[in-house]
């Protein structure tokens, strides 16, 4: 006798189905909201291919000018010197700040010293007070320190980031008290524990700390054109406000594709640290 199939699996295929069924708006809405955040990057894309006539006649095949294109902006106005000198100044501020944010965390944390919610107090006040506020007496200092036209009056300004520490501290304060106690037990030093303990536990908070901080840097442009009047030491978003005019008037072909290849470092970046920047701010320990 053959078994007699329940009645209640039919039902719950039927209502998956059903679900299933009703789930076709949500992807449609999906697919235009992923299609109108692609399309300026297509647009971009393909005008980047174009010549001027092309673009005016709204044509919606590639264009014949890409090799062209290409030579003006990596040979002739040299914006790959432009991104290799954003990409130093990107990492050495991300680096710095990452590590500067690293021991003040630590010693809001886990040092006992008088004033310390007073510091603290004060680094959250620079949180409200943007670059355009100290920017004048920021060039002026960096001015008589003979930095102007240097590496370090692009990197030293901003080597310290009150956001990381802010963002460490917090990540510092829940994690159980008992690992600086086992630390301390095991006559571990301060700088011991944080390698050895705090930073394998912190590396979600490192990564988004590191991806917020690098494409800050790679976007900066007012700083770079008070402090830099070198251009071969000028950055990459300046040097794409000089291919606004290339030979008579305004390209967009180079333009677009200069904007195209200047997305590529920062969205590397992020690509590779895309899981610990997802996580990065979950106050608790990685996983």
């Amino acid at each position: 006798m053959a078994a007699r199939r329940p009645d209640n699996i039919s039902l719950d295929v039927g209502k998956r189905g059903l679900v299933r069924g009703r789930d076709w708006p949500r992807h449609v809405l999906l697919w235009l909201a992923a299609s109108i955040v692609v399309f300026p990057l297509a647009y971009a894309a393909l005008i980047a291919t174009q010549t001027n006539a092309e673009v005016f006649r709204f044509q919606l095949t590639p264009g014949s000018a890409l090799g062209d294109h290409f030579d003006q902006v990596w040979n002739e106005r040299n914006i790959g010197r432009f991104m290799w000198n954003s990409a130093v100044q990107a990492v050495l501020i991300t680096v710095a700040k990452t590590v500067l944010s690293l021991l003040a965390g630590l010693a809001f944390v886990y040092f006992k010293f008088r004033g310390k919610w007073l510091v603290f107090f004060f680094v959250l006040i620079t949180l409200m007070m943007p670059t355009e506020v100290m920017i004048l007496a920021l060039f002026r200092f960096v001015s008589d320190l003979g930095w102007k036209d240097s590496l370090a009056g692009l990197v030293i300004p901003f080597a310290a980031s009150a956001t990381g520490a802010f963002l460490f501290r917090q990540h510092f304060a829940n994690l159980p008290r008992d690992l600086a106690e086992a630390a301390q037990l095991d006559g571990a030093s301060p700088l011991q524990f944080l390698f050895r303990v705090l930073i394998p536990l912190s590396w979600n908070v490192i990564g988004a700390l590191a991806v917020i901080q690098f494409v800050f840097v790679w976007n900066m442009y007012l700083w770079p054109v008070l402090i830099i009047s070198d251009q071969d030491k000028q950055v990459v978003q300046v040097g794409l406000q000089g291919l606004q005019s290339i030979d008579t008037g305004l390209t967009f072909g180079p333009l677009m594709l200069a904007a195209l290849l200047v997305s590529i470092p920062p969205t590397i970046v992020f690509i590779a640290l895309q899981k610990p920047f997802m996580s990065g701010f979950a106050l608790g320990s990685d996983k």
